[in-house]
This record gives structure tokens, sequence and C-alpha cells, in this order.
């Protein structure tokens, strides 16, 4: 099991981890786009997000921090911006992990599987902390 922050930017994601990638003098970072993302008609792409990061993942020093650009309309709290993600090979664990911290919290997506994660889902634990978990 890993965990890693998770850090979210208000629109300059794209920014932040190309300016993190010079400073750790990191290998290029991947990064996806939403406009990179699998369409989905039950959730239409709002306008004006295709060139924001839906995911970006960096190693630096061994550790692999992930960020992303919060969506227009989804709040974005200048210090609360860092959540912790949970990436694991075993999909019981997950389970298991996601069920007891989300047990007195609040679930933000449900676990299940996405086009990036046989399972994957976040929560906001009963302290405050935000947890995203992904199976790989």
């Amino acid at each position: 099991m890993k965990i890693g922050p998770y850090i979210n930017f208000p629109g300059n994601c794209k920014e932040a981890v190309m300016f993190y990638t010079e400073i750790f003098k990191t290998d290029e970072p991947t990064i996806m786009t939403f406009g990179e993302m699998p369409e989905d008609p039950s959730f239409p792409m709002p306008d004006g997000i295709r060139d924001l990061v839906a995911n970006a993942q960096m190693n630096i020093g061994g550790n692999m921090i992930m960020f992303s650009d919060v969506p227009p309309g989804m709040p974005f709290i200048k210090g609360n911006n860092i959540t912790l993600i949970i990436t694991h090979e075993d999909m019981e664990e997950i389970k298991r992990l996601f069920g007891l911290l989300s047990k007195g919290g609040t679930v933000e997506m449900l676990l299940q599987e996405t086009f990036w994660s046989k399972a994957y889902g976040s929560l906001t634990d009963k302290f405050g902390i935000g947890w995203q978990m992904s199976a790989e």
C-alpha cells in the first residue's frame, strides 16, 4: 500500500507542475487534461475545462505526488486543497479502508470502477481529512 498527497489547484495546475518539475529536477510528469478523458453522455463536460488538468503525477525523491485542477463550480479553498491518496493492489483492502474511513464522514464519490482504476472513491473522514482510494 502507498499513501501520498493529492494537491488541487484553481486552474493553474499545469503551471505549478512544470514549476515543481524544474525545481525538483524530476523526469517529465504525466499530465492528463479533462479533454483527454473519455466522454460520458450522462455527465457532459462543462465549457472551459478541456485544457484543465484532470490528473498529473510526478515522482519526487521516490514519492508519487498527484495533482489536478478543480473544475469550475467545485469548491476550492486555499490551504484545504490537499488530500491523501491510498493506492493498493488488493481490492478487498481498498474496500475495507474505504468503509472504515467513511464511518462518521462524508462520501464524495462511492467506490466504483473508473476508466483509470478497478476501484476509485473519495471521502472526507470524521476528522475532516480528505481521502482518495484507488486500486492499482
